[in-house]
């Protein structure tokens, strides 16, 4: 595959958009691929894009962390227009798989762990699912909000339940505050609710346990770091 677009998306992720040049690439909205560039990588990703989208434009689409601790990542904003990327996948079993239309879909995000959580709902919308479909989505300042606003014209539509909360400080910030708990989320379960969790460690470890606090059963939780 080459590199169509590679662009900031917040002061430390980028868009990475890759064209397949004709040849399918089969997913389910969830899973992820790894990336690789001449003597750098594999490094793993979550696929932001959709399935349907994918099919429809031809690419796949990745939020990529800029961090000097991963290979890829210490090297995606260098990488050219043009450039070769090695892909391989898809990889991966956090996904809607046999989740029921009509089941509530709650999304609880953290960071840069909003991709996964991307795919789903936008797959979820483009198969006009019934279900209600909401999102938590926590990040440390405003502009660390990935997709925000695509997130916001969805909820704006009443496409999508959104709620943000901050972690960090900032003065003139109007949505909820603090790290994502049972205040956030108990608004958005509702009976039958499978949830998906993708995010730093600590936050998948503790959300579960806060849902199920909340009525949510473990075994309708579905989790996946970054």
């Amino acid at each position: 595959m080459h590199l169509i677009a590679n662009a900031p998306e917040t002061p430390t992720a980028r868009r990475v958009r890759l064209a397949l040049d004709g040849s399918p690439f089969r997913y389910r909205a969830g899973q992820a691929a790894a990336l690789a560039v001449e003597s750098i990588g594999p490094t793993p990703y979550s696929i932001a894009s959709a399935p349907v989208e994918t099919e429809r434009e031809g690419w796949l689409e990745f939020l990529v962390k800029v961090d000097g601790a991963n290979r890829f990542g210490a090297t995606v904003e260098a990488i050219p227009r043009g450039a070769r990327v090695d892909v391989t996948g898809p990889v991966g079993n956090f996904t809607t798989t046999g989740v029921r239309p009509d089941s509530p879909m709650l999304f609880i995000a953290g960071g840069t762990g909003i991709a996964p959580l991307r795919s789903m709902i936008r797959q979820a919308l483009a198969e006009d699912r019934p279900a209600r479909l909401s999102l938590v989505y926590s990040a440390r300042t405003p502009k660390e909000f990935a997709y925000l606003a695509e997130l916001e014209e969805l909820a704006r539509d009443g496409r999508l339940d959104l709620t943000l909360t901050l972690t960090g400080q900032a003065d003139d910030w109007l949505h909820a505050r603090g790290r994502t708990g049972i205040t956030h989320l108990s608004e958005h379960v509702h009976p039958g609710t499978v949830a998906f969790v993708c995010g730093p460690p600590a936050m998948v470890e503790e959300i579960p346990l806060a849902l199920q606090s909340l009525g949510v059963p473990r075994d309708l939780v579905r989790t996946e770091h970054w």
